[in-house]
């Protein structure tokens, strides 16, 4: 009997500690649209510990985790990932990378939603050796959207008039 409660208490112990390190790496998990003072949609995101913008969305209405990266021309994803989500691939060419140049595949996605921010038909592109499950928010995505950071939030929110 004693042993079961030890048991179930570092059981519980583990799911707590795995939670809040799962805060700390992604302090949106579910980001929310809201009217800003002005009216206009926007969806604040906190930083994460390493200083980056971490949210879980949707693309085509499966959920993943975005890496908001102003430094990506297009949305980049992992074949793995690409391959789970069924996206038609087309060949891409050849694109540098951190790791040296590598083969891509180019895809579309059909509706990219990041706490209620639509977008369709987003180009993005497939790379065999990104590891992870982690999509890089690019700005084929982000120049729909106006970007306000201040301290450690970043305010997505759809341009006036649109």
């Amino acid at each position: 009997m004693l042993f079961g409660a030890w048991i179930v208490g570092l059981a519980l112990l583990v799911l707590f500690f795995n939670d809040l390190i799962e805060r700390q790496n992604n302090p949106n998990p579910d980001p929310v649209l809201a009217q800003g003072r002005d009216g206009v949609p926007a969806v604040v995101l906190q930083r994460n510990r390493a200083g980056h913008y971490v949210a879980t969305g949707l693309i085509n209405g499966m959920p993943v985790r975005f890496l908001v990266d102003t430094g990506a021309t297009n949305v980049a994803l992992p074949l793995q990932l690409a391959q789970r989500l069924e996206l038609p691939l087309s060949p891409g060419g050849m694109s540098m990378t951190a790791n040296g140049a590598v083969r891509t595949w180019n895809t579309r996605l059909e509706r990219i939603d990041l706490g209620g921010l639509v977008a369709h038909r987003i180009r993005a592109t497939v790379l065999p050796n990104m590891p992870g499950d982690e999509v890089l928010l690019g700005m084929s995505y982000l120049k729909h959207l106006e970007l306000i950071q201040r301290g450690n939030t970043l305010t997505l929110r759809q341009p006036a008039g649109s």
